[in-house]
């Protein structure tokens, strides 16, 4: 039988690809239980007082949640107030994942939570080249293959440091290469850096609300052999940068924003564009939809086109609310 996971979970630290997994485990560990918990995805600085007391409450029907506050360090105080207190008499009915990443911000939530008994979970940025190694060697190792050393620094030579980008590169070799070994010739041969500039491509048409163009360029994308695990990659990307922007708080400008959300400033401009007609019940829906397709391309479901297909759609419409 499958754990089931604390009433109320803190996951802390700046690595956004572990902190969305530890997320995601809990997720599953709690739908272990049953398979129809719901999943409800709030960001910090959008958070109302009471939203929380309302979707944990208890339901005549006994359906059980999860709520996932993204961004914590951007609730407000009477929201943190409400959060340490829930968490010292949490309901049976619920699962409450809170997402902090580390520093001085929000440290009132994270002490009191950690003082009220939630559990921590804790992800720390790698920032060595060795430990970025380590992480591909253990991804692979995850497949089910191996990869030499030559092979595992070919790979983060031409990926970069991104640990989303290097677990979606490491995803398409160990499905697109033969044998158990992958080595640096199989790196050079399947690599292709066009694939991401494609995914790229198409998270940016879906988020900007293009619905036909999103679709042709992954209907291309896939026609030229780029990997659905690369592409789901991009869409996350494209998502989650409108959930950062959108929810940073609105006092923030130039250097203090682009710290803020971890971005360049050239970047940070797109994206301010790019949330034209997005609203926060809209990006949560499209962060639920990419982690749908994250599930299904990865062996969840039998037709991972469809599925990126669906998500595009999915994105498109919630943007506008349609």
């Amino acid at each position: 039988m499958a754990t089931q996971p604390a009433p109320v979970s803190l996951v802390v630290g700046d690595e956004e690809l572990l902190a969305d997994r530890a997320v995601a485990s809990i997720i599953t560990a709690a739908r272990a239980g049953d398979p129809e918990t719901k999943v409800h995805d709030l960001f910090g600085g959008k958070v109302e007082p009471g939203e929380l007391t309302r979707m944990t409450s208890p339901s005549l029907f006994g359906d059980r949640s999860v709520v996932v506050f993204r961004s914590a360090q951007d609730l407000g105080k009477d929201v943190v107030a409400e959060v340490v207190a829930y968490t010292r008499n949490p309901s049976e009915d619920a699962v409450v994942v809170l997402v902090h990443p580390g520093g001085v911000k929000g440290k009132a939530l994270v002490d009191g939570v950690k003082k009220a008994g939630a559990a921590v979970v804790t992800v720390t940025k790698l920032t060595k080249a060795g430990e970025r190694l380590d992480f591909i060697k253990n991804e692979m190792r995850n497949a089910g293959r191996s990869i030499s050393g030559d092979a595992a620094q070919a790979l983060l030579d031409a990926v970069g440091n991104d640990l989303r980008e290097l677990a979606a590169a490491c995803g398409q070799l160990a499905f697109d290469t033969p044998g158990k070994a992958i080595d640096e010739a199989a790196v050079a041969r399947y690599h292709r850096g066009r694939a991401e500039v494609s995914g790229f491509t198409v998270a940016d048409k879906a988020v900007e609300g293009r619905l036909a163009e999103a679709l042709e360029q992954l209907r291309w994308a896939l026609a030229t052999g780029v990997a659905p695990v690369l592409l789901v990659s991009a869409l996350a990307g494209g998502v989650r940068s409108l959930a950062k922007v959108g929810s940073a708080p609105r006092n923030l400008r130039g250097g203090q924003l682009a710290s803020h959300v971890g971005m360049p400033p050239w970047k940070i401009d797109r994206v301010k564009r790019q949330l034209n007609g997005w609203g926060p019940e809209g990006i949560a829906r499209a962060v639920q939809a990419v982690a749908l397709a994250d599930e299904q391309v990865k062996g969840g479901g039998t037709d991972p086109a469809y599925a990126l297909e669906r998500t595009v759609q999915v994105i498109v419409a919630s943007r506008t609310g349609r």
